[in-house]
């Protein structure tokens, strides 16, 4: 494993991270950035399939485990750099205007806009986790409305998650 290795994994998950919003958005330019010079087909499968359930960020996972793939513990940490990198330096500029910028009605009304849009976004994803996964299967829709009623009455987000889960293994084999 040389340096010109450890480069290109930096490079690919650095442009990855700079040109997708998230995880599940960035899994067509990892694909081509990956697959077959980095991983196999089924690998990449695999590890996407892990990222959507495991907790974290996606991109992530995505970036550890191709990393380990392709040049073992370094090209994990190496990956890993290049996945947090931009998100890292982003936030502290955001962080930074808004700190500057307290109190101003226009950030205010900004943040209220936002607000509802991101409310939508939410819900379309949940709409097509849940539409990939019933398959006309009532099951799945019972444990996604008992599950969003749990969240409604404040159960913690884990102890949901570890329930549906079981509920899952035990209903859905």
């Amino acid at each position: 494993m040389g340096i010109t290795r450890l480069w290109d994994l930096f490079l690919i998950f650095l442009k990855i991270n700079l040109l997708t919003p998230s995880g599940p958005a960035s899994l067509g330019i990892l694909y081509s950035e990956t697959v077959p010079r980095l991983i196999t087909e089924d690998q990449f499968v695999e590890v996407a399939s892990f990222s959507r359930i495991l907790p974290g960020s996606d991109a992530l996972q995505l970036a550890v485990f191709v990393g380990y793939n392709a040049a073992g513990w370094r090209g994990s940490l190496v990956a890993a750099l290049a996945a947090i990198l931009p998100p890292t330096i982003i936030m502290f500029g955001v962080a930074a205007l808004i700190s500057r910028f307290r109190g101003e009605q226009w950030l205010s009304g900004f943040v209220q806009g936002v607000t509802p849009a991101l409310a939508a976004m939410m819900a379309v994803i949940a709409i097509n986790l849940l539409k990939d996964d019933f398959a006309g299967n009532w099951l799945v829709l019972i444990i996604a409305g008992i599950s969003l009623v749990a969240m409604l009455l404040k159960v913690s987000p884990v102890l949901v998650l570890v329930v549906a889960g079981i509920a899952g293994a035990i209903l859905l084999r």
